[in-house]
């Protein structure tokens, strides 16, 4: 892990797509967790501190196939394609077959602040891949979500990657303790 004192942030929103935010299932908390996002991407643009986010893309035959309507980024998310880095993914893990890392280590970027969907894919995977890889992952616990499950809830399933990640692979901080 690199020093306490040279952390570099970025922050990395992941997934917040129409067709996950917007589909037949709704992901839980989804408005608090969209204001929280947007929150921390105001106050990072306003530290200058770059953001990353991601798209999960899935096979042609499927609804979140690239250039599809639900594919799309929200258009409420306030993000800015002119500076911010916006990439495409294809499996859970945000690192896996992008430049994600090669682009953090040319940056100076050392500490990842991780936000999105869903929390118990694309979340859990990046935020175990960011620290094996030596970034400083925050999970942000209130500013993540997922839908609920036939064996758990949401609420369940987001609580138990919270206490499961923290510590061991993340530093756990909720949206108003976030400082760039």
């Amino acid at each position: 892990m690199p020093s306490a004192q040279a952390k570099r942030p970025a922050l990395l929103v992941v997934d917040m797509q129409v067709g996950l935010f917007n589909g037949p299932d709704k992901p839980f908390e989804r408005e608090r967790v969209l204001e929280n996002i947007n929150q921390l991407v105001r106050r990072a643009r306003q530290a200058g501190v770059p953001i990353f986010a991601v798209r999960h893309t899935g096979p042609a035959e499927s609804p979140i196939h690239a250039g599809s309507p639900l594919w799309q980024l929200l258009p409420t998310l306030e993000l800015d394609e002119q500076h911010d880095t916006l990439f495409d993914k294809t499996r859970p893990n945000c690192f896996f077959g992008t430049e994600l890392a090669e682009r953090l280590h040319a940056a100076d970027i050392s500490q990842l602040v991780i936000v999105g969907m869903k929390t118990q894919y694309c979340i859990d995977s990046t935020c175990r891949a960011a620290a094996d890889l030596g970034f400083a992952p925050v999970l942000v616990a209130d500013a993540h979500t997922c839908m609920d499950t036939p064996v758990l809830t949401a609420k369940a399933i987001i609580d138990h990657h919270n206490a499961t990640l923290n510590g061991a692979f993340v530093r756990l901080e909720n949206t108003v303790d976030i400082a760039f």
